[in-house]
């Protein structure tokens, strides 16, 4: 039976998984050096004082905040206590407009059940799903524990949803498996079990949910720190990774440039990894992968297709990116130099909280002319 929807990732996670993998790698290699030093040799920013509260940039008499850390540069992450982060959810599908046939309720199962969800027949489902849930069909489960978690065709009500997964996931449903894992882990909408938790997410993984082998692969990070983790972990990471789970072929590529005792041949398709990652919309590997292309990690150096990803991740809200390609604009890496577009990501990535006091000598260096047009630009970004 196909899944009812597809994951949903947010920011904060993502950095959470950066973090945690980071965090194995440092303890695993005693890696003491960052991956993601910036292209012109400027030291990174560590100030994390706040900026005056009369300031021309901030503009709101507001004190500066600590950034979100980039994606993986172990030097700021060794050390950082983060919890693991776990990733699920689904995005459901869109009403359609095809009609149901005349005769389509006579001998309800559960692929009729699911055409009329994905159809939008919320209540339809329901109706055909909840008997043969009753008796037991472990898909029909599955469909009944989403449409509570949802709220469609009945009152959103979680308590019941995390019934029907735990029905499903006993049944062997791998969807059911995978969100009552995740519900066990954490303890939400029923009594909290994680050794349960883990079983279920590793007999999900083991049947192939791309979800569940990411996600059980962070557990495995997690559960043994250093080398062991990481290689305990891998083939989990490398199936979700080949399934399209952007974290995963993030987290792969990772592993692969800085683990030891790899083999080459693996150590080649790092980059190619963060490609992918990248290239799903994922902000911490357009940074990362800037990076690499800048500094000729994991292949050669290409300095072009690095100031187009800085670009990439920057016009996306990454604020490390801002403040890297303020750089690349500065030291013509990849462009031509170009003050006033130095000046407009200094101001924003300034203005997000983020320290450089090499981009606050540049900026006090331009002309009143200059700096009046980054602001503007800065504030057209922002408006």
């Amino acid at each position: 039976m196909g899944h009812v929807g597809t994951p949903r990732i947010d920011r904060a996670e993502r950095r959470g998984i950066a973090a945690l993998v980071a965090l194995s790698l440092v303890a695993a290699l005693g890696l003491g050096q960052a991956s993601a030093q910036d292209a012109e040799g400027a030291p990174p920013a560590e100030d994390t004082q706040a900026a005056p509260t009369t300031d021309r940039l901030l503009g709101n008499g507001e004190t500066d905040i600590q950034p979100g850390e980039p994606g993986f540069l172990i030097e700021r992450l060794a050390g950082e206590q983060r919890p693991i982060g776990l990733i699920g959810g689904a995005i459901l599908p869109a009403p359609s407009v095809a009609a149901l046939p005349a005769d389509f309720m006579t001998d309800p199962t559960p692929a009729k059940a699911y055409a009329a969800f994905q159809r939008g027949y919320y209540l339809t489902a329901m109706d055909m799903a909840l008997p043969l849930a009753g008796d037991g069909d472990a898909a029909a489960q599955t469909l009944v524990a989403e449409l509570f978690s949802e709220g469609f065709a009945v009152p959103r009500d979680l308590e019941q949803a995390a019934f029907w997964y735990g029905q499903a996931a006993a049944g062997g449903d791998r969807e059911a498996q995978f969100k009552y894992a995740m519900m066990l882990l954490a303890g939400r909408h029923t009594e909290a079990d994680p050794e349960r938790g883990r079983e279920l997410m590793k007999q999900a993984a083991d049947a192939g949910h791309p979800m569940a082998s990411f996600n059980y692969g962070q557990l495995l990070v997690d559960q043994q720190r250093g080398q062991a983790g990481l290689i305990a972990a891998m083939p989990y990471f490398e199936r979700s990774a080949a399934a399209g789970v952007a974290d995963a072929q993030y987290a792969l590529s990772q592993i692969y440039v800085n683990a030891r005792d790899l083999d080459e041949a693996q150590r080649d398709t790092a980059r190619d990894w963060l490609a992918r990652a990248a290239a799903s919309g994922f902000d911490t590997a357009q940074l990362d992968l800037a990076i690499w292309l800048i500094d000729g990690i994991g292949g050669d150096v290409d300095y072009e297709e690095g100031f187009r990803w800085m670009q990439i991740a920057a016009n996306r809200g990454n604020v490390v990116a801002q403040n890297r390609l303020a750089h690349l604009y500065i030291n013509a890496i990849g462009t031509r130099p170009n003050p006033v577009a130095a000046g407009r990501w200094y101001v924003l990535s300034r203005r997000a909280g983020y320290n450089d006091p090499v981009l606050d000598d540049f900026f006090r260096g331009l002309t009143d002319e200059e700096q009046r047009q980054a602001i503007e630009a800065a504030n057209r970004f922002l408006g």
